[in-house]
């Protein structure tokens, strides 16, 4: 594994049942950068997010986060293993019966030996970071749909994870608030050096945001750069894109798109 990638899969079968999920699949995800996983509905993207958190094992094929080969790992050794990753779950996932603080306390508390005061002064820390100060006490109810996404990426980065793992983070949200979680996700990539590996349907983001793109398909993945996948000839990837594009003003002009 080349030290520039975070995660790499190699040659990753994976089945469940008769459904055929992924066939000889092989992607990598560099160090420091953002990657966007799409393709359609049932083209395996959170499928993959589970792989690289070592939540389920592929039928043949390697999975390696951070340089260590996770698929033959103990279940303690994953543990340890998923402690360098930070999971942003569809929806934000936050606890009900909790206060924003005791939601983006939480792993601090099951996972570090920290004070009580050294707990709050990183909670604090991370809320401001993603724009929520002074919202503590708040219960999830009491959030609108974009300040629950950004209180679930507080905790999600709250344990200062090597890689983060976001899914289907503009979900649901008005556009306003999709550039808003964009700009935030591009800001604390460029500031914390983070791996982010974000699955997405929303393809303006996507492009503005991704520095590779990795398009799920026939049980394999075609990778690039956004340009490059704009402009590739698999006739595969551009039904899917130009259909996306279409009308999109900034992309006619992108060689080997049709305008």
């Amino acid at each position: 594994m080349s030290e520039a990638d975070r995660i790499q899969l190699e040659g990753i079968h994976l089945a469940f049942g008769s459904r055929q999920v992924y066939r000889n699949l092989d992607c990598r995800f560099p160090r420091g950068e953002i990657s966007v996983l799409m393709g359609g509905s049932g083209a395996g993207k959170s499928t993959l997010l589970r792989l690289m958190a070592g939540l389920l094992r592929p039928d043949r094929g390697r999975v390696v986060v951070a340089g260590e080969e996770i698929t033959s790992l103990s279940e303690r050794d994953l543990f340890r293993m998923r402690e360098r990753i930070g999971m942003l779950f569809q929806g934000g996932a936050l606890l009900d019966a909790m206060t924003v603080f005791e939601n983006v306390a939480l792993p601090l508390r099951e996972h570090s030996r920290l004070s009580e005061t050294d707990i709050r002064a990183e909670v604090e820390r991370r809320l401001v970071a993603v724009g929520l100060p002074d919202t503590g006490g708040l219960m999830p109810r009491e959030l609108s749909g974009g300040m629950l996404r950004r209180a679930a990426l507080a905790r999600a980065i709250v344990t200062d994870p090597e890689i983060l793992i976001c899914d289907e983070p503009f979900s649901g949200l008005d556009p306003l608030n999709v550039r808003r979680i964009e700009a935030l996700l591009i800001e604390l990539n460029r500031r914390l050096g983070l791996t982010m590996i974000v699955t997405s349907h929303h393809l303006p983001s996507s492009l503005r945001m991704a520095s590779q793109l990795v398009f799920l398909i026939d049980g394999g993945a075609v990778v690039g750069t956004p340009r490059e996948l704009l402009a590739s000839e698999d006739p595969r990837v551009r039904e899917f894109l130009e259909a996306e594009t279409a009308g999109m003003p900034g992309f006619e002009a992108v060689p080997g798109v049709a305008s």
